[in-house]
């Protein structure tokens, strides 16, 4: 054992002489971690204050104003507030004392040119602070809002001593226009001010919201107070913006700083006080008035008249303007009275011609006259002046009329716009109808018809809409648009038996004599081609030739009408046409097109020849009989045959349903046909109806 010893003190002193450093360093004990526990071992750094690596810290400048005040100024300026003899609370804290070092020592200049204005303003809203109850201490109010300064405005629009918006001075009354702004008026803005303060102390019962919403609005402070549930200025400042946050500090900070001015060495002999002095009134009716000149006439500069009414908005008033009060000096009412009050409005006249705003252009309306060309532009053409155009327009008979529809139940805008003979886009303008919806039972339609010997819709809303026959309206101007070709050889004339001249004069006759309602009703006939004599004269004479020279031009340009005329009964099928369009541009039925042109269905396509009059098949039986006297006997058994068809497709027509159909609009469109009639018919057992069903229409 001492051996063992022994040997380990040698061994401990060789290491101590080999490494001197380590055996001077000293280490401290090491503990071993108890049983369980986590053999790591933590170090905790801590950084010192002058350490580069610690986080710099935002100086608060309101907590550092706080800092450096002295405790007796704080205590001093704390005394001062809370001696206020007022309704509104003040609180005192670190906010508050950072606005008053502002406004007592950082910015100086802006309080004395506050105090230079307060003697001139303040009784004013003492007067009326007074007649409506309320704190007087409000008048620094304005301070706060305007600085004094009757004109001034903001960068979002607040205008006037009490920086009303236009909607919140609208609320109030406070007239607007291009000639005078109210909220500029100090008398009439200071009673709208005290009316809005009074509304919203009935609404929080607090006066610091209260002037918290008169900067930021009553709706967003009730929304911050429904969010955070606080029901005190301090407790929601936090929630409010940066500049309703300084509102009410900013507040009390001006009203000790106007009350302790002297104390603050603010005041001075240098300062140029302004004092309220007397006024009295001069009546305007009406009449141009210069305010400039004015002003020369009771001895004034040029721009004291505006200094006194700071409401106008320009240094003279129009001829015709409403009733105004202009205020002058009471002092110069003597130098008025001189002058007999004609002689002073003449004196005050505006020497040059005012101004006068724009003439509004009317909007493009159906019956209006259009906009002028820019052909009269260029040429500097004027418009009438608004009297005579009034008078013109009482002179002229009115071009429309204005019909009330009411809806039935399953009405579509579709069939209202076929019945009144109008367009859907037209129905959806005139009554902002959106695209799509369905019309409902009992709602009121307006639709603009043609008056009494007035021009039709369509003819009023389309300015530039090519003339031609009124059966066909739309239609192509010449055959070869309708793809209808027409022979350009020269026809020679044709003798004709007296009985066929006389039989084409009776026609040609007819339609002239009879009125029609529809233009298109009456039948276009065909010319009819005479028969050939049977016995050929052996040799013609000169007369003769002279005669058949003579009628040639005009056999030929009777026969070039007659083709134009009949190419015009038949139409080519476009790309977007249908039938209820076509009937409807040319004052016709559907029906009568379907049977003019046997067709079942309503449905069309672009490339088919439709028939736009009744078919002549007499006279083409008279035609064929004079031609071929030997088919006649062959002829009669097809006309007969015709004749036994055509009440029994009558009987069967079929109604393919479109989108937007109803059994009852259906019934309305054939003549005699009931809804009853219509489901037993087709078997239905209830009324609806799907797109492209067959139904009959006809029993």
């Amino acid at each position: 054992m001492k051996k063992s010893l022994r040997a380990s003190a040698l061994f401990l002193l060789a290491a101590a002489f080999a490494r001197p450093a380590a055996a001077q360093t000293q280490f401290p004990p090491v503990t071993m971690p108890a049983a369980g526990a986590d053999d790591t071992t933590r170090v905790r750094l801590e950084l010192q204050p002058d350490s580069l690596v610690a986080e710099p810290v935002q100086i608060d400048s309101v907590k550092l104003a706080w800092l450096q005040a002295p405790p007796e100024v704080r205590d001093l300026i704390c005394d001062r507030v809370a001696c206020f003899d007022t309704d509104v609370p003040h609180a005192f804290n670190s906010t508050v004392l950072a606005h008053i070092n502002y406004f007592t020592l950082r910015n100086r200049n802006y309080m004395q040119r506050v105090l230079e204005r307060e003697n001139l303003y303040f009784p004013l809203f003492e007067k009326y602070l007074t007649k409506y109850n309320l704190p007087p201490d409000l008048k620094y109010l304005a301070v706060v809002e305007s600085a004094l300064i009757p004109t001034a405005k903001s960068r979002v629009g607040a205008t006037g001593l009490w920086q009303f918006m236009g909607p919140t001075a609208g609320d109030l009354r406070l007239r607007r226009d291009e000639w005078v702004d109210e909220r500029m008026d100090p008398e009439k803005a200071t009673e709208a001010a005290c009316k809005h303060l009074r509304y919203l102390y009935g609404v929080f019962h607090d006066w610091e919201l209260v002037l918290a919403a008169y900067n930021w609005g009553a709706g967003n402070i009730q929304r911050v107070m429904r969010k955070s549930g606080k029901r005190n200025f301090w407790d929601m400042y936090p929630y409010m913006p940066k500049e309703t946050r300084n509102y009410v500090p900013s507040f009390t900070a001006i009203m000790y700083a106007m009350k302790y001015a002297e104390q603050h060495n603010l005041h001075s002999a240098e300062l140029k006080y302004q004092y309220a002095q007397p006024m009295d009134t001069l009546k305007l009716n009406g009449q141009a008035f210069d305010m400039m000149r004015l002003s020369q006439a009771v001895g004034l500069d040029s721009t004291a008249i505006l200094r006194f009414n700071p409401e106008l908005r320009r240094p003279y008033l129009p001829d015709g303007y409403r009733p105004y009060t202009v205020q002058f000096p009471a002092d110069r009412r003597a130098l008025l009275l001189e002058v007999d009050r004609s002689v002073l409005f003449g004196y005050c006249r505006p020497q040059a011609a005012l101004p006068t705003p724009m003439e509004a252009l009317p909007p493009r309306l159906q019956g209006v006259e259009p906009f002028p060309s820019a052909q009269q532009l260029a040429a500097g053409s004027r418009r009438k002046p608004a009297t005579e155009t009034a008078a013109a327009a009482t002179d002229e008979a009115p071009r429309t009329q204005r019909k009330v529809h009411t809806v039935k139940r399953g009405q579509t805008l579709a069939e209202l716009a076929e019945w009144y003979g109008v367009s859907q886009t037209q129905l959806r303008r005139w009554n902002n109808l959106a695209k799509g919806r369905a019309l409902k039972p009992k709602q009121q339609i307006v639709v603009f018809l043609p008056a009494k010997g007035g021009t039709s819709v369509q003819a009023q809303n389309v300015a530039v809409r090519p003339t031609a026959a009124p059966a066909v309206a739309a239609a192509p101007r010449t055959p070869a648009e309708m793809g209808v070709k027409v022979s350009k050889q020269p026809i020679k004339p044709i003798s004709k038996p007296e009985t066929l001249e006389a039989e084409e004069t009776a026609v040609a006759a007819a339609p002239a004599a009879a009125p029609a309602e529809r233009p298109v009703a009456a039948e276009v006939r065909k010319p009819v081609r005479a028969a050939r004599p049977a016995a050929a004269p052996a040799k013609e004479t000169p007369a003769d030739n002279d005669a058949e020279t003579a009628a040639a031009p005009e056999s030929t340009a009777a026969v070039t009408a007659a083709a134009q005329q009949e190419a015009a009964t038949e139409y080519v099928i476009r790309k977007g046409d249908y039938l209820t369009k076509l009937a409807r541009e040319r004052g016709l039925s559907v029906e009568q097109l379907m049977a003019w042109n046997n067709l079942k269905s309503q449905v069309v396509t672009p490339g088919q020849k439709l028939r736009l009059a009744a078919p002549a098949a007499d006279e083409t039986a008279g035609s064929e009989e004079a031609e071929k006297p030997a088919a006649v006997a062959t002829a009669a058994p097809k006309q007969a045959a015709r004749a036994a068809k055509a009440p029994a497709l009558q009987l069967q027509r079929v109604h393919v349903v479109q989108p937007g159909d109803t059994l009852y609009n259906i019934s309305r469109r054939y003549q005699g046909l009931t809804v009853e009639q219509l489901r037993k018919l087709n078997h239905l057992k209830s009324d609806e109806v799907k797109p492209g069903q067959k139904l009959i229409v006809a029993s």
